[in-house]
């Protein structure tokens, strides 16, 4: 495998040192995309000393992909046309799909790097197809659209000229069939410089190099270590170059994918619970989706309707009516796959009702015998009623059941069943196990609400967060962008609530006016994240940016913080932090209002430290355009994301030591280990806590890091791996838990730099030893963790050299193969010196935590 590596880089080296005297001046270059995959492959190239005898750069090698709209039905490029103006700068223009009218544009300085694309509306035509672009003191832009054809002038392809109807003359496209070793294609054929084309070819092979590296995983480790003997490390920690880290550097990203609120952290016990269920919720694609879902009637005598004339309030515009010409049917909630109960434990019963009589409430198992009873009044107008329910036997499987006790019309809404025993004992609070899972991975800060549900699925469906405060009667519910219901139970007022019961800073991201990049459609314009808020209403909505603020911070008696105070929180919650957008496409849409909301941040909250973000990916357009704007705008910190293979953690443990210190500081706000198939195992926690030693020592720059996804409700999995899997009844740490709970509970504010040396000089040996040293400057505690993600042990003399230890020590192991996703953490107390020995079994994670004089 060395050798191989080996002769990758020389064969990605030989573009750039090798035939400087027999090349050729010029060649023929030939852009192109195909048909394959419905279109989502992007923009090719081949390239031919003669025009006839075609050489593809790589098979089919995207050099840019369309970003327009969803991934999966959208993201598609369109007969693509490719020229170069008289600067040298290339362009290229596509079609989106077959029914829209836009066309994308984008340019580069040498088709391997492209720049941000734009995608414009045109008036004319019922779509936009086979678009041409022509360069004569300007861009011209042709389309054709049903038998017609179409112009529009741009001097920058970002603005543009009306459109006009044109002749079929001056339609006059330079496309060229040629044949490819992959079949015909079509496209536009230039004359060259053969360095273009050396440097395309130099970036595939890069690419391709790069690519073989990171697919290493653990399976190959027989043959890539065949002959490995147990390896020997000496580190000698340097205590006197001491330097401050982060004290953020660990925290958690709370996204309600996966169910991780409703029916998930959110203690609330029943579904549906509003009847605000919505056909939208799910695309319209579940007729079963609507008001009724979850509840109905058993028994006969009584009819079960949906209505909307008198709600309690307008943002809970639905409830139920009963109508009963007899007493004896039931109208039944079946919670989120049932409803569980333990003997003895209390549940508080509440619901809104309006109209004669009273109603019989039974929480009943399955066999239908009756675990809990009580009686709720209604009255002429809509009144809340409340009830406490103490189970008698336990159940996985619980039903409740609403008995009308007298005939007529009863309308009834908000029926809530939460156990007593929440987090903190909170009223509308956490479901307790699940709460304190978290919770003991003591992380410091929270963020909240995700993710792409905090930019949405469209403008409209972007979070708003002043729907999630205030009476939960009042609370505005919404499609969750990831194909189920939002109840906004689990808002802001109890965000705040759950970071300060666990001693965690509040870090709220707020959509940068600009829908998720994975949205569908989007008012006016059409998929995708290229529609903005509009510029009129911009204002606006940065004020409810600054609105939260002052309801995290503002005084009792200001217009939010008598909000919060009448939630039962007249102290601020002492936000800091702020993030504007998510892993978004940096395009010109996204910049203008990006733009808008620091300038005002910066104005009305100096004090917020505000997060910016550079793209959903560690390297390509986004994450070099958004470095460039946190840079012109001085943005304190971006947010970055990336989901890599193991060997991509263990190839870039030197990512942050490149980086400029004098810049912007770094959130790591998504990231994840990923092998084929999702599992969250012993290979991919330890690549993730080999990384995070990494993060340690780079904790000057790295402020945060949050892994990504946090929860997962089994059998509503839409994403894996995850931190935690849950169901009703039982919370499932994983391996990867381990890893940040022990980086969490022995985090430290101080880096102890150090020399590490092993006996064995192989460069993948050396990559996968890892260490740091950091010390807890509250206790003094000196933590050493050591990463070995090698098949053969590691013995290791630690010299802590001018640290005085006091003796005792814990030490904590987590070990397994490679694909155990069971194991679990071994602690011991051991006695240490100031020089020690410990040995790394095979495939492990160790920290010891070391008590100081």
């Amino acid at each position: 495998m060395k050798k191989l590596f080996i002769l990758i880089g020389l064969a990605v080296s030989s573009n750039v040192f090798a035939g400087a005297h027999n090349e050729p001046d010029s060649v023929y270059l030939f852009s192109y995309a195909t048909t394959k995959n419905s279109n989502h492959n992007g923009l090719h190239f081949a390239w031919s000393r003669d025009g006839k005898q075609w050489q593809p750069i790589g098979n089919e090698y995207p050099f840019v992909k369309s970003d327009y709209g969803r991934w999966g039905s959208q993201k598609r490029m369109l007969d693509p046309y490719v020229v170069q103006s008289p600067d040298g700068q290339w362009h290229a223009v596509w079609a989106l799909n077959e029914k829209e009218r836009l066309f994308a544009a984008v340019s580069s300085p040498d088709l391997v790097y492209w720049g941000r694309q734009t995608y414009h509306l045109t008036e004319h035509g019922e779509n936009v197809q086979k678009p041409v672009l022509g360069y004569n003191n300007g861009f011209s832009v042709y389309y054709a659209s049903n038998g017609k054809y179409y112009r529009t002038d741009s001097r920058d392809l970002k603005t543009y000229s009306a459109v006009k109807e044109v002749s079929a003359n001056e339609y006059q496209s330079r496309n060229v069939s040629i044949d490819l070793p992959g079949g015909k294609a079509t496209g536009q054929q230039h004359k060259v410089a053969w360095s273009v084309v050396a440097n395309m070819l130099q970036a595939y092979d890069l690419r391709q190099f790069k690519d073989q590296r990171y697919a290493e995983n653990t399976r190959q480790d027989a043959h890539r270590f065949a002959d490995l003997k147990p390896v020997k490390a000496s580190i000698v920690v340097q205590a006197e170059a001491a330097r401050p880290i982060s004290d953020l550097l660990f925290g958690v990203f709370f996204e309600d994918l996966n169910y991780a609120a409703d029916g998930g952290l959110y203690a609330e016990l029943i579904q549906n619970r509003d009847f605000e269920y919505a056909l939208s919720d799910k695309e319209n694609r579940d007729p079963h989706w609507n008001s009724k879902h979850s509840w109905s009637v058993q028994g006969t005598g009584s009819t079960f309707n949906i209505d909307s004339a008198q709600p309690i309030h307008p943002n809970n515009p639905h409830y139920a009516v009963l109508e009963t010409s007899a007493t004896g049917a039931s109208l039944v909630n079946s919670g989120f796959d049932g409803i569980v109960v333990r003997k003895g434990e209390k549940y508080v019963l509440s619901a809104f009702l309006k109209g004669a009589g009273k109603v019989k409430v039974n929480l009943v198992n399955a066999q239908r015998q009756i675990l809990a009873s009580a009686v709720l009044a209604g009255g002429g107008s809509w009144k809340q009623s409340k009830a406490v329910l103490t189970a008698s036997a336990d159940a996985t499987d619980a039903k409740l059941e609403l008995q009308p006790l007298q005939t007529g019309r009863l309308q009834l809404d908000m029926i809530s069943l939460f156990p007593q025993a929440t987090f903190k004992g909170h009223t509308n609070g956490l479901r307790a196990d699940l709460a304190q899972t978290i919770a003991d991975m003591h992380p410091r800060f929270v963020r909240f609400p995700g993710g792409c549900v905090a930019h949405g699925d469209g403008l409209h469906n972007i979070y708003q967060w002043k729907n999630t405060v205030g009476p939960l009667e009042a609370r505005k519910p919404q499609r969750n962008l990831w194909g189920y219901h939002q109840s906004a139970g689990l808002g802001y007022y109890e965000y705040f609530r759950y970071c300060e019961d666990m001693g965690a800073e509040p870090l709220p991201v707020i959509a940068a006016g600009v829908p998720c990049q994975n949205s569908g459609e989007v008012a006016g314009l059409g998929g995708g994240q290229q529609g903005g808020v509009p510029f009129e209403h911009m204002d606006e909505y940065i004020q409810d940016i600054l609105d939260l603020v002052e309801y995290a911070n503002g005084t009792a008696t200001s217009k939010w913080g008598k909000v919060r105070a009448a939630a039962g929180h007249p102290k601020p919650f002492n936000l800091k932090y702020v993030g504007i957008g998510n892993e978004d496409l940096i395009s010109d849409v996204f910049a203008e209002r990006y733009k808008m909301i620091l300038a005002a941040m910066k104005k009305h909250h100096p004090e917020i430290v505000v997060i910016g973000t550079v793209g959903p990916f560690s390297e390509g357009t986004d994450y070099v355009e958004g470095w460039k704007l946190a840079d012109s705008l001085a943005v304190p910190m971006v947010d970055e994301h990336y989901y890599q293979p193991p060997g991509w953690f263990i190839h870039n443990q030197d990512y942050y030591d490149r980086y400029d210190r004098s810049k912007s500081k770094v959130y790591l706000g998504e990231y994840a280990a990923h092998l084929p198939g999702r599992p969250n195992n012993i290979e991919t926690a330890l690549a993730e806590a080999l990384y995070l030693t990494t993060l340690e020592r780079n904790g000057d720059v790295v402020h945060m890091s949050s892994y990504a996804p946090l929860l997962a409700k089994e059998g509503h999995t839409q994403w894996n791996p995850d931190l935690i899997y849950f169901n009703n009844s039982t919370v499932k740490p994983t391996v990867g838990y381990h890893v940040q709970s022990l980086y969490g509970r022995n985090a430290g504010n101080e880096y102890l730099p150090g020399v590490m040396t092993l006996d064995n000089q192989q460069d993948a040996v050396k990559k996968r030893v890892a260490y740091s040293v950091v010390r807890d400057q509250k206790t003094k505690d000196v933590i050493v963790k050591l990463v070995n993600l090698l098949p053969v042990p590691v013995s290791t003399n630690v010299n802590l050299n001018s640290i005085s230890p006091a003796g005792s020590a814990v030490k904590t192991v987590l070990q397994g193969r490679p694909d155990d996703k069971t194991a679990a953490p071994v602690t011991s107390n051991i006695n240490v010196q100031n020089e020690f020995s410990n040995e790394l079994p095979p495939y492990s994670f160790t920290v010891i935590r070391i008590k100081t004089k």
